[in-house]
């Protein structure tokens, strides 16, 4: 089973939950940009969270799937169709061999598909590390003509495909509701944890990075994003020793743009840190276009924690709501 890219729109990529743990050699963790519409679209079709998909970045994309397949869709402002006709987002549909995906609109689309893309694994994970060249399909962004290998589906997506099949539906009648999915928005409000130098910006500069908002720069990448619209100024110029950064940490270069590091981030960074983004509102940012405006307020940490386990929570029961409903349908079928 495999998936062949008839078009590869602007960046597609093989990615999965990040490599973490080689840091400390200076190997970016990467992983999907928006890691929870990852988890979902796997979710959806029976797979692992960290099982491999592809992040399609701003539409354009054609694939054309061999076999059947189950097929889910997550992420912002998604229009697809399946061999010309409209298939949702954030719900399964069943895909015919040959059939053609196309993906007309979406910010950083998660494509999953039952079996996830089988790609080897390289320092423990199967994404894509563009700028050091390894991982997901040869180290690099999909092109025209690629075939991808598609694993076998777990138990339970064989069931969900099998359940579609015998139904002869299309579109499955689950899916993930908007309370499980996250808030996007065109002007979102982002929040973060005050960082080790935020208290070195001017007042004023203070003022203006939680009072007026910022634009997302033409020339942001998975790396990071760099911000437009207002520069920031120190009390004092400082120069400083290389320390770890994170997925949303905020850096203050010398010219005053901040820049929010994404998933392709440096490892270190000698640049005052204002802040980090908290995991609940990286979906936020991360599905944003360039043009896009984002403000930012402060919320205490153990918010922070609150808001993380809620969403756990919520992500923990849908899964297991799954597994119950075609555990269920097993036990009828004896």
């Amino acid at each position: 089973m495999s998936v062949a890219v008839r078009q590869a729109g602007i960046q597609t990529t093989v990615q999965d939950l990040g490599r973490p743990g080689w840091q400390h050699a200076g190997v970016p963790e990467g992983g999907a940009m928006d890691r929870v519409a990852h988890r979902i679209a796997n979710l959806l079709v029976g797979n692992q969270d960290d099982a491999a998909a592809l992040e399609c970045t701003l539409g354009g994309v054609a694939l054309q799937i061999t076999s059947h397949a189950l097929v889910a869709l997550t992420g912002r402002d998604i229009t697809a169709s399946l061999d010309g006709v409209a298939v949702p987002a954030w719900q399964p549909f069943r895909a015919e061999p040959g059939e053609l995906l196309v993906l007309h609109t979406g910010c950083r689309t998660s494509v999953a598909i039952a079996g996830g893309i089988d790609v080897p694994m390289v320092l423990g994970a199967r994404g894509t590390s563009m700028r050091a060249g390894f991982g997901g399909f040869h180290g690099r962004a999909l092109r025209r003509d690629d075939i991808l290998p598609i694993g076998v589906p777990t138990q339970l997506g064989k069931q969900m495909l099998s359940r579609l099949v015998a139904q002869g539906r299309v579109i499955a009648d689950w899916g993930a509701g908007p309370a499980l999915r996250p808030s996007y928005a065109i002007h979102p409000t982002v929040r973060l944890i005050e960082g080790p130098e935020l208290r070195e910006l001017t007042d004023a500069s203070r003022e203006r990075l939680f009072d007026a908002g910022f634009r997302i720069a033409p020339d942001s990448d998975r790396m990071g994003f760099r911000l437009q619209g207002h520069t920031l100024a120190l009390t004092t110029p400082m120069e400083m020793r290389s320390a770890g950064v994170t997925v949303g940490t905020i850096q203050l270069p010398p010219g005053g743009a901040p820049i929010v590091l994404m998933a392709d981030r440096q490892t270190t960074g000698g640049y005052p840190r204002l802040g980090d983004v908290i995991a609940y509102d990286l979906p936020l940012i991360a599905q944003l276009r360039p043009g896009d405006d984002v403000r930012f307020e402060t919320i205490a940490l153990d918010d922070a924690h609150t808001l993380y386990r809620h969403r756990e929570h919520d992500l923990s029961r849908a899964r297991h709501a799954l597994h119950l409903r075609f555990a269920s349908s097993r036990c009828d079928a004896r």
